[in-house]
């Protein structure tokens, strides 16, 4: 009996000391480095800090994706890119391009298609033309030998303001423009439109006149140039009229005999006017009128 107590007693002894040999240890993981908010802020959530590679992959996606928009000036330098290819070589008329945002334009749900080269609708029956009309037209104007001599155009007649477009061009190539509008809910969107342009005073004078386009401006007649986005089968006496002795007038005609439009250029000398026909184009119809 005492040898089995003592014995008993050694056993429950042991057990309470724990194993009579060492266990393997458990491997613990350190644990993760945490971003800790700066003092005082504590809005800032702690997290694990992602491996670096993750860091440096997400730095090079926002890099990436900087000047991608409608307004960064890579998209209209690709836009200029293809108005070269086309043929377009006045560099003035380039420039203005490349410096123009033309999606400021358009309406919202159209600005993704402002730099391809198609004509889109501004309203009320109306189209802003081709990049690569209006530039076709503007290089024609610059062409003349006063603008070409000077590199700039001087006092310039636009008929049929739109949305401001053009205006917006002719102003980086021209002393002074004179734009008139038929139509006055596009007149008054002209106006909105080109205000940033014409606060910033960086180009040339623009002034807009509500009026009709086939009467011209008499008031700040004669014109080194006159442009006209709209075409009918003749041109209005007032245009020959108030066109500058050795200016140019670039428009689209309907000529007798056609069913299409033909880009018309007259120059005046000082005793007739010489035209010359271009290529096929396609503009509105050219109305009286306000409206």
């Amino acid at each position: 009996m005492h040898v089995c107590a003592v014995t008993e007693a050694m056993s429950v002894s042991r057990r309470r000391e724990g194993p009579a040999f060492p266990l393997p240890l458990a491997r613990v993981r350190p644990a993760p480095a945490v971003r800790r908010a700066p003092p005082g802020d504590a809005s800032t959530v702690q997290r694990p800090q992602g491996p670096l590679q993750h860091a440096a992959d997400e730095a090079q996606r926002r890099v990436a994706a900087t000047g991608l928009g409608l307004d960064s000036q890579g998209v209209r330098d690709r836009m200029v890119q293809r108005l070269r290819a086309a043929g377009i070589r006045s560099e003035a008329v380039l420039l203005a391009m490349a410096s123009v945002p033309r999606h400021a334009f358009v309406d919202t749900a159209l600005a993704a298609q402002a730099y391809e080269d198609t004509s889109l609708p501004i309203g009320h029956g109306q189209t802003i033309s081709k990049p690569s009309v209006v530039a076709r037209m503007l290089e024609i104007l610059m062409d003349a030998p006063a603008a070409r001599a000077r590199g700039q155009l001087g006092r310039v007649l636009e008929i049929g303001t739109g949305c401001g477009y053009q205006a917006a061009l002719l102003a980086h190539l021209a002393r002074t423009v004179i734009s008139v509008e038929r139509l006055r809910t596009l007149h008054d969107k002209a106006r909105e439109q080109l205000a940033p342009l014409r606060a910033t005073r960086t180009a040339g004078d623009i002034r807009l006149v509500y009026g009709d386009g086939q009467r011209g401006h008499p008031p700040n007649a004669p014109y080194e140039g006159i442009i006209a986005a709209a075409g009918g089968e003749h041109l209005p006496a007032p245009w020959l009229e108030q066109l500058a002795v050795g200016g140019r007038l670039v428009a689209p005609l309907q000529r007798s005999g056609h069913s299409v439009q033909t880009l018309v250029v007259v120059e005046r000398t000082e005793t007739s006017y010489r035209r010359s026909f271009h290529e096929a184009v396609h503009f509105v119809p050219l109305k009286s009128g306000l409206g």
